[in-house]
């Protein structure tokens, strides 16, 4: 099995207390996922190129927009095990209209989302791209909760476009 390495990236939250290393790999491996909430087909959309290219997902869930501040949240997903988070953290867990229990980590000093692990992940986690100057180049993969789209604001040239999660 080859091995594509991407070279780590590192960011931090507003305050610059709390860091955040992706250390992603490619190696081709499956991704458990066992919600029964997310179809694997759905959660295909979700990591068809995120995992191995860091494409970006918009979210315009309800969830997202309430813990970004904004009209949705940027991120990627990354395998649990490739992300290293130092500094001052607290965690907040909430139900999705799924069932699903979502667990948000933000820096405890300056309050910057960091990231959101779900059991509809499997084994990874959405990591905010905010935090990551890197991102600023990279394409958005997918755009998710269209229908909860702000109006005003258009498609993101490119992403695939996902109403909801069902």
């Amino acid at each position: 099995m080859t091995t594509n390495h991407i070279k780590p990236i590192t960011g931090n939250c507003l305050c610059g207390d709390t860091t955040i290393l992706l250390d992603t790999a490619d190696t081709g491996e499956q991704v458990r996922t066992p919600s029964p909430f997310l179809s694997l087909s759905r959660f295909h959309i979700l990591t068809q190129t995120c995992f191995n290219a860091l494409s970006q997902i918009a979210c315009h869930c309800q969830d997202c927009k309430q813990s970004s501040g904004s009209a949705f949240s940027t991120n990627v997903l990354v395998l649990q095990n490739e992300v290293t988070i130092r500094g001052p953290i607290k965690t907040y867990e909430s139900k999705a209209p799924s069932g699903n229990i979502v667990q948000r980590i933000f820096c405890s000093k300056c309050g910057s989302p960091i990231t959101h692990k779900s059991e509809a992940f499997g084994d990874a986690q959405a990591i905010q791209t905010g935090n990551f100057k890197q991102f600023s180049r990279v394409p958005f993969h997918s755009e998710l909760f269209t229908k909860n789209r702000w109006s005003g604001l258009g498609e993101i040239p490119g992403a695939r476009q996902v109403a909801a999660m069902v």
